[in-house]
């Protein structure tokens, strides 16, 4: 195992703990990317994105890019979700324009009772760009290794690339909930291994992705998706040489089952821009921290609105107390489209205010 340099900045993980911090913390989801033109540069030298992906010192790059730009209080590991069912044998390919599709997605019964999971060398690749961001970062700040919910990459390996009706895997949950189940018993095994995989070449907390889950009727949701992050969240492991990994949950369109998002025993819930976070804070009490919710659109604003939008989103949590905790995110994704100068205001907006709320 890699000695790593000491956390020079912990309060992204103080915050996710429900420990006190001296200002709100503060990353996005999504910030190694397109919005940045030095992203766009490492892209086009590596030649494709699962050429970026799959390249440690290209990932490592990326992973760094923002944080060279912008005072973030956390790194974000550069991969895709789809890693792991590529590593299944279903076919990850990019079309241009079009999103991550699959060769070979699930649409048989022997499809479903084929699929294993993945063995964790053929993921390789991702532990190495684990360690390798955590020894370049040298302790700036901690590393957020992730991976998409077990419902989530379903979605994909069932309908083979993104969908806005997801009629094929609804489908199958309605028609055949046992092949529904096999399939997401096995992606909860895979992302806990994956995750701990993670954990054990260097990422300090980590994170589910469950960018579809608010896809799913209530009750199909909880049945479906909130089950099996619950099993990948008690495969965890929870500590690494007694320093505590925390873990963060998010559900897309999620808010109205937050309380119940909250008892799964994760550290933190993430809570997308449509979520009240006075109401949020309110409803899960000491039992977990929250990240979000800025809504990304507010950074194609003018500086002074991102910066009211910043403050009243820092006033809707409230200052921290004891046994609560708060990152400030996106709630969801940066888009592509965003002028990194804004991103700056907010960033510079998150810190400054947050640390006068303190004051009081």
């Amino acid at each position: 195992m890699p000695q790593f340099a000491p956390l020079q900045n912990d309060t992204f993980l103080r915050a996710l703990l429900r420990q006190p911090t001296d200002y709100t913390p503060v990353w996005l989801m999504r910030q190694a990317g397109r919005y940045l033109p030095e992203y766009r540069a490492t892209r086009a030298k590596a030649g494709s994105f699962m050429g970026l992906a799959t390249n440690p010192d290209y990932a490592t790059e990326v992973t760094l890019q923002p944080l060279d730009r912008f005072p973030l209080d956390a790194a974000i590991l550069f991969s895709d979700i789809l890693t792991v069912p590529d590593a299944m044998g279903l076919g990850l390919y990019f079309v241009e324009g079009e999103g991550p599709k699959f060769e070979r997605p699930l649409k048989t019964e022997a499809d479903v009772m084929a699929l294993r999971a993945p063995e964790l060398g053929s993921l390789d690749y991702v532990f190495k760009a684990v360690t390798q961001i955590r020894t370049e970062l040298n302790g700036r700040v901690p590393l957020i290794g992730f991976s998409g919910s077990p419902w989530t990459l379903a979605c994909y390996m069932v309908e083979g690339q993104g969908s806005r009706e997801f009629h094929t895997i609804k489908t199958m949950l309605y028609n055949r909930p046992d092949l529904m189940h096999h399939i997401l018993s096995i992606n909860a095994k895979a992302v806990a291994e994956y995750l701990n995989a993670q954990i054990d070449a260097g990422a300090q907390a980590v994170m589910v992705f469950d960018s579809w889950g608010g896809a799913l009727a209530d009750g199909a949701y909880q049945e479906f998706s909130l089950k099996y992050m619950q099993q990948v969240v008690s495969l965890l492991k929870r500590d690494k040489d007694g320093v505590k990994i925390p873990a963060i949950v998010f559900t897309k369109g999620g808010g109205h089952w937050i309380e119940q998002i909250a008892d799964i025993g994760a550290d933190a819930v993430g809570l997308d821009w449509t979520v009240n976070l006075t109401q949020a804070r309110k409803l899960v009490g000491h039992k977990v921290g929250l990240q979000g919710n800025l809504d990304p659109a507010i950074l194609f604003a003018s500086p002074d609105q991102i910066r009211a939008e910043v403050h009243k989103v820092l006033d809707a949590y409230g200052t921290p107390a004891a046994g609560n905790g708060h990152v400030f995110n996106l709630g969801h994704g940066i888009s592509q489209f965003t002028p990194p100068e804004n991103v700056a205001a907010m960033v510079e907006a998150v810190h400054s205010y947050s640390k006068a709320q303190r004051a009081g």
